[in-house]
């Protein structure tokens, strides 16, 4: 009787009895054959293809197991590493998932023959961080990506720059009011007694600007003003105009100068204008994948990101076939949209705005746009790099 048909009962069936995880010890890792039952097991070792790869493995039989153990140590690593990134986590955790991969590397074909010897073999090879505790044994892994060394040190960069910016900001202000106090001599106040010759006199008080002693005891008896006084009084007058006249001046002056507090001011939204991320993924940007390793169908493909995880990793679903990729921020790049499109600002002081794409600059990769949303709602930004902006989808 021939093959079954695909779509007749029988095929449909067994695929159905095929999904999922069976049973261990019917699984031939040599031939990579996973059986429904004892009887299929048997059959298949008893079977011609079987028998030559076993000759075949007789003759160098360290050479497969280091295939094997490699396979299993680079699948099981990059597991760790996408699922947990750095977090310490336990090794049965990560082992049960890695199982859960039906075409996955069994352990009995690999140089270790227990999760807690591969654990111990990790820690001695410095690929993870592994300590032993009453619940079992945890692992943490060692990222040593170039990349990821990059941004940790642009990180520890970036914070010992804010610290000296911090102290050249304190620095600067120490020396404003230092300049603002050289001109000034420290007024000394001077303190007389307050007394009176007769019970019957005023005691009168100037309040006037500089005028710290009483002026009491004028005349007893009340008298006309005379020629002396009115003189007196004009020159006084006189000479309260001139003083207010050259405080309103010196007023003027310091109004045209820029105070320390607007120059500070001005250097802390500068700093903001520039602040960077390492990070730039946002959701609902469209995107184009840069990498090969997914291979020619996706290879510079576009697609939106429909979730951001952890910062650096992103969940892209294709726009021509629709399937779904989670891929690193290193394996993907912004796309520059028509002038006259929306767009998203990624990084830098104007992050999470949306804008207009106004105009690009070839020359500088850089673009000109025009802020649509938030309190900075039409302000035109020139400048901006290509990767601190994508279009919207």
């Amino acid at each position: 009787m021939g093959k079954s048909d695909f779509l007749t009962p029988k095929a449909i069936a067994n695929r159905i009895k095929s999904k999922g995880l069976q049973k261990l010890r019917w699984y031939c890792q040599m031939c990579q054959k996973q059986c429904r039952d004892e009887n299929g097991f048997k059959c298949h070792c008893m079977s011609e293809s079987h028998q030559r790869q076993l000759l075949l493995a007789s003759e160098n039989p360290q050479q497969f197991m280091d295939y094997f153990s490699e396979e299993f140590r680079n699948d099981f690593l990059e597991l760790l590493r996408r699922r947990f990134g750095t977090k310490r986590v336990h090794n049965n955790i990560v082992y049960n998932e890695y199982i859960s991969h039906r075409e996955h590397i069994h352990m009995n074909a690999t140089q270790w023959e227990t999760l807690t010897d591969f654990t111990k073999w990790l820690g001695r090879e410095g690929l993870c961080k592994v300590d032993e505790t009453p619940k079992g044994w945890y692992i943490q892994y060692i990222d040593r990506d170039p990349e990821t060394i990059r941004r940790q040190l642009e990180l520890e960069k970036k914070k010992k720059q804010d610290l000296d910016d911090e102290e050249k900001t304190a620095k600067f202000i120490e020396e404003q009011v230092r300049r603002g106090l050289e001109g000034k001599e420290q007024e000394v106040p001077i303190f007389t007694e307050l007394s009176r010759e007769n019970d019957e006199e005023k005691v009168t008080f100037n309040l006037n600007k500089g005028a710290c002693t009483s002026a009491g005891a004028t005349s007893s008896k009340p008298s006309s003003l005379g020629p002396s006084a009115l003189q007196t009084l004009g020159s006084a007058a006189a000479v309260k105009r001139k003083e207010s006249s050259q405080s309103s001046a010196q007023a003027k002056e310091k109004k045209k100068k820029k105070s320390a507090l607007d120059e500070i001011m001005e250097i802390e939204e500068e700093k903001k204008r520039t602040a960077r991320t390492d990070y730039w993924l946002q959701p609902e940007i469209i995107v184009k994948i840069i990498t090969k390793k997914l291979g020619e169908k996706y290879h510079k493909k576009k697609g939106i990101v429909k979730e951001v995880i952890d910062k650096y990793t992103a969940v892209v679903k294709m726009i021509d076939s629709g399937d779904k990729l989670k891929l690193d921020q290193t394996h993907l790049e912004t796309v520059i949209p028509a002038p006259g499109k929306k767009i998203l600002v990624l990084n830098g002081g104007y992050r999470g705005n949306e804008g207009i794409l106004e105009s690009i600059n070839e020359k500088t990769f850089s673009a000109t746009i025009v802020i649509e949303t938030g309190p900075l709602k039409g302000r035109r930004v020139e400048g901006i790099q290509y990767e601190d902006i994508s279009k919207l989808a």
